[in-house]
């Protein structure tokens, strides 16, 4: 074979052994149904990652869970909580300010007011950060504003109404009984949030709840805010001053006056109405006298 020759066998040797290296090769038979489909990419290791916008528009949202104006209602003497919910605070610290003096009352769990009435309730992993008011004044009525730190700061306001609860016995200021007759007491306590733990009644400057060897017998409904004091046989003795006295309220009083044979109306000689018994019998004949004498 001449040089030349040689020269195209080599390059044909060579072609060929590059096409085969390089994959290329005799064509794969077709796929049957049978056979397992293999995709290239199934092979391939790929990451995505969600827009930065999303990431943010999926983080959940603070907001206050209580009611802005809310209001709160409780009698002085009684304990105020006025409610502060906050859902997904984060690291936000709560703070609660009065605002009738922008006086600063609590940061967070500490109390900064002097006036430790005043204190923030807060249970862990509670979403709740309550202001609790002890012994409550009438001072304390106002507005009070849950504030959440933040780029700016978000608050709500809460107004606390403070009432006054008081005592009420049923029936005149002043009662007229003849001895013997039964003497029977009913006081309500009105204008109250919250029933009495206890009422007491007092028989001149006497605690009488337990007199029974007296004939007197006190019964207290707390649920329904009542106090009966009942006397069957009232006597000379039972007169006097008569006080109900619950332990979260205004006391009120009446006066009872037993009287035997005279008429009860003598005894409001305070009265400016009052006027006295006149026998005319006696004063016929002077009259009388006095015309015959001119």
């Amino acid at each position: 074979m001449s040089v030349e020759g040689q020269r195209c066998l080599c390059i044909v040797v060579l072609l060929t052994h590059t096409a085969i290296g390089s994959g290329e090769g005799p064509t794969p038979p077709p796929l049957t149904s049978a056979s397992p489909t293999v995709k290239a990419e199934q092979n391939e290791l790929t990451v995505s990652f969600p827009p930065l916008e999303d990431l943010y528009n999926n983080t959940p949202e603070k907001h206050f869970g209580t009611e802005n104006n809310t209001v709160v209602t409780s009698q002085t003497g009684s304990t105020a909580l006025l409610p502060c919910v906050i859902r997904n605070i984060g690291d936000g610290i709560v703070s609660w300010i009065r605002r009738k003096d922008y006086h600063l009352l609590t940061v967070g769990l500490t109390t900064y007011s002097s006036d430790q009435r005043f204190q923030a309730i807060h249970l862990q992993h509670s979403e709740d950060w309550t202001l609790k008011v002890k012994f409550v004044q009438k001072r304390d009525a106002g507005t009070y504003e849950c504030q959440v730190s933040s780029h700016p700061p978000t608050s709500i306001f809460l107004r606390l109404d403070v009432i006054e609860a008081r005592a009420e016995i049923s029936g005149p200021t002043e009662k007229y009984l003849k001895p013997g007759s039964t003497l029977r007491l009913q006081c309500s306590v009105v204008q109250t949030t919250e029933a009495p733990a206890f009422v007491f009644w007092y028989h001149n400057s006497r605690m009488i709840n337990y007199d029974y060897e007296f004939g007197i017998n006190v019964t207290t409904d707390p649920a329904q805010r009542l106090s009966d004091l009942l006397i069957p046989a009232a006597s000379v003795t039972h007169a006097g001053n008569y006080t109900c006295v619950p332990n979260n309220a205004v006391p009120a009083s009446i006066y009872v006056h037993i009287f035997n044979g005279e008429n009860p109306a003598a005894m409001q000689s305070s009265s400016p109405t009052f006027i006295p018994h006149l026998n005319f019998h006696l004063l016929l004949p002077l009259t009388t006298l006095h015309f015959v004498s001119r």
